[in-house]
């Protein structure tokens, strides 16, 4: 059989190697990439395909035998050169559409990428490597030195059990305080080295909620109030009793954003919100407020907050402490519980943290949720309850209407209390309204909550083009 007719096959420079046989085998055109790399000098042209892919193409006696499924999707072969050595390629071996019996060998050198592939697969390995044994040395250190800590409270708890002298009690407290502290930062350190090295998991189990905030409130009052602080705690009647999901990553993330809140207020008070704001199946989202009149953050820096090792700046680690870890750990919690956590804050007027997760609720508590709404339903008095808590009703509309213009009242008289009382009831009054009129009313609120005029002025005339 003659030779294949290139001229319809402009090949002769392309990158890849072309090498053209027929049914026998027989080589009838190859390219100059392939007369290169498989090193013939010119003499690859009459030789067997056999020759090239030995592995894969057999001699036989009417031509070849070979495994190798023709069609356009790309195979790994191995090509071998004229003195015997070989190269991994990615091949394509076609049957010609004008010569049935004529074959076409499309083929890449994929030994770079090979080289290549393994390179990088070696890298993620060592780095892979390098962050189990820093995890492993971080998790050994951090259980190393809760040790000593834990001896020095221990031995101080015992101290100041006796009777002691005034500054002498004074310092042991001081170092039970620091011990505290250095607690904290370990388990920080810790916790921060099991979500980097993806070793992290949630233990979901039911709990009692209502249980679990107040286990948090009575964690921090004393502490809230001795700093002249006021303390203020709200649980949507909406949250069922029991609900599931990790109550030790809650509370976790509630105290570090309280700490916070506690250690950068001077003035004024601290309040925790937790309101059910979407459902879907047995899942219920939960949206905390932690709100607090501390000397807040400037919008430029609001990023900074929840990134590994960051203050806002050198300043505050100087005079408050800490590692930085705290809300960055805080964001990756909340993240594997399928929610997200944010910030608004200005600075001098306090900072408002948010976050939101997914709990379980099994049908038990779901029937004592709704069971709340009705009790939630008599708190907007004797009216017919019914029209006036469907929101977009005539009746409902009304009282709406009636409760915002008392609320602006309250305002502009600077009775930011009594203003947070008709806040309530209006936030009832719009439950089942669009989602957009509900994130209109967490804004309205948390604006009263924080006592900024223009800011809640700005959400009252929002609200007023949706109403």
């Amino acid at each position: 059989m003659g030779a294949y007719d290139c001229s319809i096959f402009p090949v002769k420079d392309a990158l890849e190697m072309i090498i053209i046989f027929d049914r026998t085998g027989k080589i009838s055109y190859a390219n100059d990439a392939a007369d290169r790399k498989l090193e013939y000098g010119g003499e690859l042209c009459g030789r067997s395909i056999c020759d090239v892919f030995a592995n894969d193409f057999k001699s036989a006696e009417n031509g070849f035998e070979t495994e190798y499924p023709f069609g356009h999707e790309p195979k790994n072969l191995v090509a071998y050169r004229r003195n015997l050595t070989c190269f991994p390629v990615e091949a394509r071996i076609v049957s010609s559409e004008t010569e049935p019996d004529i074959y076409i060998c499309m083929a890449n050198d994929i030994h770079e990428k090979e080289y290549l592939s393994r390179e990088i697969a070696q890298v993620k390995q060592d780095a892979e490597q390098a962050m189990k044994v820093k995890s492993e040395f971080v998790a050994n250190v951090t259980h190393e030195l809760r040790t000593p800590v834990n001896g020095v409270l221990g031995n101080v708890r015992e101290l100041l059990d006796r009777e002691l002298d005034e500054q002498t009690e004074k310092s042991l407290q001081l170092i039970e305080r620091c011990c505290g502290d250095m607690n904290k930062i370990i388990n920080n350190i810790l916790d921060f080295s099991k979500l980097e090295a993806g070793k992290f998991t949630l233990e979901p189990r039911r709990f009692h909620f209502r249980n679990m905030m107040d286990y948090v409130k009575g964690q921090h009052i004393n502490k809230i109030t001795e700093k002249g602080l006021t303390f203020f705690m709200t649980v949507s009647p909406q949250i069922p009793e029991y609900v599931i999901g990790d109550e030790l990553r809650i509370v976790q993330v509630l105290n570090n954003l309280l700490s916070n809140a506690l250690k950068f207020t001077a003035v004024g008070k601290v309040t925790v919100e937790v309101l059910k704001t979407a459902q879907v199946n047995d899942k219920i989202e939960l949206f905390f407020l932690v709100i607090d009149t501390g000397i807040g953050i400037d919008k430029s820096d609001e990023d900074k907050l929840f990134q590994s090792f960051s203050q806002v700046d050198a300043s505050i680690s100087r005079k408050y402490g800490g590692t930085g870890l705290g809300l960055n750990i805080c964001k990756q919690l909340v993240e594997l519980m399928g929610g997200r956590i944010g910030v608004e804050s200005q600075t001098g007027k306090g900072s408002a943290f948010s976050f939101s997760i997914w709990v379980g609720v099994s049908g038990e508590e779901e029937e004592v949720s709704q069971k709340m709404d009705v009790v939630a339903q008599n708190l907007l008095g004797n009216e017919d309850e019914g029209d006036i808590r469907r929101y977009g009703t005539p009746e409902n509309m009304d009282a709406l209407k009636r409760n915002l213009s008392k609320l602006i009242l309250c305002v502009e008289m600077d009775n930011w209390e009594k203003a947070e009382m008709f806040m309530d009831t209006v936030k009832q009054l719009t439950e089942g309204a669009p989602r957009e009129i509900g994130r209109v009313m967490l804004r309205l609120k948390m604006a009263i909550q924080k006592a900024n005029y223009d800011k809640v002025i700005a959400e009252y005339e929002e609200l007023q083009t949706f109403l």
